[in-house]
């Protein structure tokens, strides 16, 4: 009866534990300019110590939107970059399953308030 239940046990975790192991969450979103014209060209960077290459990224086509797939679940730092505009960065971005995400960005031409070299911008997430 023991070997019977061990089995049974090892088949149940054979099923379930890939889809688990695979479990690859999204992140989108459009990009804006402060007037709210979309930015195509924008370079959006989600860098997790989850990944095993520290960082995916994705460019923003001509409606300013960006798809980043197949990430593990996990907390994210998300940075969006284009020449003009200053560096827009928004940590703590939790994932989680295999959720899209939707995290739209508000960039700023010039840069923004502080030292220039990156501001926390506006996101409706």
């Amino acid at each position: 009866m023991l070997g019977l239940r061990r089995g049974l046990t090892i088949s149940v975790l054979a099923i379930f534990a890939p889809a688990a192991a695979y479990a690859q969450a999204s992140l989108a979103g459009i990009v804006r300019d402060a007037s709210g014209g979309v930015l195509p060209g924008v370079t959006v960077e989600a860098a997790s110590p989850v990944l095993i290459e520290r960082v995916r990224s994705a460019v923003t086509d001509g409606s300013g939107q960006y798809r980043i797939i197949s990430l593990r679940p996990g907390e994210y730092t998300v940075t969006a970059t284009l020449a003009g505009f200053g560096t827009l960065k928004r940590e703590g971005v939790q994932l989680t399953g295999d959720a899209v995400v939707t995290l739209n960005l508000d960039m700023r031409v010039g840069g923004g308030p502080g030292d220039g070299h990156g501001y926390r911008g506006r996101s409706d997430d």
